[in-house]
């Protein structure tokens, strides 16, 4: 069983491309900088995997978990809430990261940078009434 068999044929696509070009994917996310995010389920225990769009923090990476919008977090969100021990492919690289989701003092002027470099990302804003978290991956 591959790690892609539980994907959606979109989020398969952008999978493969990422790993057959050492991070770097086209089409609607070509430039974005893109990671592929692997979680232990919070019901199944098994692992799950979901590529998502990063920034870079230095040392750290910050995600988000907009859902493009929808009124509910994506799945690998409540993942990392359940298990914040997790791993991230990165480039070429496979690292072990710890998950924290931010308060709202932290997450404001990462959030609002995250819309200045990607202004989707305001559009998902608009689209919903949750707060959309942010979460910060640390290197374990």
């Amino acid at each position: 069983m591959s790690d892609l068999d539980d994907l959606n044929p979109f989020n398969r696509q952008i999978v493969e491309e990422f790993r057959a070009n050492d991070g770097t994917v086209g089409g609607p996310f070509e430039g974005a900088p893109m990671l592929v995010l692997h979680t232990t389920g919070a019901r199944s225990g098994q692992e799950r995997i979901a590529p998502v769009v990063y920034q870079d923090l230095g040392d750290r990476w910050a995600i988000f978990a907009s859902k493009a919008g929808a009124d509910t977090n994506p799945d690998w969100y409540h993942n990392l809430v359940a298990q914040p021990e997790a791993s991230i492919e990165v480039g070429a690289e496979t690292v072990p990261v710890t998950a924290r989701v931010l308060d709202d003092a932290e997450r404001q002027p990462i959030w609002d940078a995250q819309k200045s470099a990607m202004p989707g990302f305001a559009e998902y804003e608009a689209k919903t009434v949750r707060t959309i978290p942010v979460v910060v991956l640390e290197r374990r």
